[in-house]
């Protein structure tokens, strides 16, 4: 299974996130497939998702914070699960040289993720 996390908003209105795969042969239907490259050392502050979307890294390994403090390294292979698009974010950072390249697939809210959390 793909290791996947998946970043929510909860009812304490912070963004949390939990470590899951998706269910593998999981059809989900994209509305848009974008894809992006951030360069080596790259970060970016304080935002939430703006949309629901999974974000499949290609390459490079960063850290996601959270505002209570909770972090996670994602890594070339993981997949996010970004659905905290409300509340008070996110922010990450590249850890490596490498630059972070990426595809998102952004799907309707409400869609099925076929996220599997880890117990």
């Amino acid at each position: 299974m793909i290791k996947t996390y998946l970043m929510y908003t909860g009812e304490d209105g912070d963004s949390h996130f939990k470590i899951g795969s998706i269910a593998e042969g999981a059809l989900v239907k994209a509305d848009h497939v974008l894809f992006k490259e951030s360069p080596a050392h790259s970060t970016f502050d304080w935002h939430n998702a703006p949309i629901p979307q999974y974000v499949i890294t290609l390459s490079g390994i960063l850290e996601f914070t959270m505002k209570n403090g909770e972090t996670f390294i994602l890594h070339p292979g993981d997949i996010l699960l970004a659905t905290d698009h409300t509340g008070t974010g996110h922010k990450w950072r590249l850890l490596n040289d490498e630059p972070w390249k990426r595809v998102y697939a952004i799907f309707e809210e409400g869609a099925d993720t076929h996220f599997i959390p880890d117990n």
